[in-house]
């Protein structure tokens, strides 16, 4: 590879960085080009690139950004799959891939600027969809309204079942 293809392609990996909200590393040794085109085109419907990367590459992209502490940890063959969107989503995903096929192996993962062990990964993979955990909060946080509407409405009730009872007594004498 020429010097400036190698610097392009710093700059493309540098950005992607900069663009993702997380980051996961596999070691993807023993599968077939055929075999990873499936899983690119899987992750791709999540807004999640999978780019086989030179670790060489890979240490001058992070440097000076604020993944700077995992250069070291780019070893053996090096897949990095970047998400956009939903980290959570593109946990689960990868995790799913890695059960299906056994050569993918994650090593690990970044959320922000906060490294992510494989325990975490998995962790950040069991969460619910974004979609649900909102609709969750929103119904947490309408609950004291409507209990509180549910309070409010139950003087006028009382009264009224009360206005009641004295007509049909009335009616009864």
């Amino acid at each position: 590879m020429e010097k400036q293809a190698k610097v392009k392609v710093v700059e493309v990996l540098k950005d992607k960085f900069q663009r993702s909200n997380a980051t996961f590393y596999a070691d993807y040794k023993g599968i077939k080009a055929v075999e990873m085109n499936e899983i690119r085109k899987g992750l791709r419907s999540a807004s999640i690139d999978l780019n086989i990367v030179r670790n060489t590459l890979a240490r001058r992209a992070v440097a000076g950004t604020p993944l700077e502490s995992i250069a070291g940890k780019f070893a053996g063959t090096t897949a990095i799959a970047f998400a956009y969107k939903d980290a959570a989503a593109a946990a689960k995903l990868l995790t799913q891939f890695a059960k299906d096929q056994p050569n993918l192996k994650l090593r690990m993962g970044t959320l922000g600027a906060k490294e992510l062990s494989l325990a975490e990964i998995k962790g950040l993979a069991e969460l619910p969809p974004r979609e649900v955990i909102i609709g969750r909060l929103l119904g947490t946080m309408q609950a004291p309204a409507g209990g509180f509407v549910r309070v409010l409405s139950g003087v006028p009730r009382k009264f009224l079942y009360a206005l009641n009872a004295v007509k049909e007594k009335k009616a009864a004498a």
